[in-house]
């Protein structure tokens, strides 16, 4: 039991000191950045799953 509260204080010293943490601007630009990439991604997997669904629907026209 002694390890374990002590590997909880090393663990909380650390995140206390020495863990650098981002300014309230990094972390905005962070986040624009990340919805941004997720928008674009998502974009491009609903165009390759339109384009597949016209596909398909030819090739199920032709049989």
């Amino acid at each position: 039991m002694n390890k374990l509260i002590g590997n909880i204080k090393l663990s909380f010293d650390e995140l206390r000191h020495k863990v650098t943490w981002p300014t309230w601007d990094e972390l905005q630009e962070s986040a624009i950045i990340t919805l941004v990439a997720s928008l674009i991604i998502a974009l491009f997997v609903f165009a390759m799953d339109y384009v597949f669904e016209l596909v398909m629907k030819v090739i199920y026209e032709l049989f």
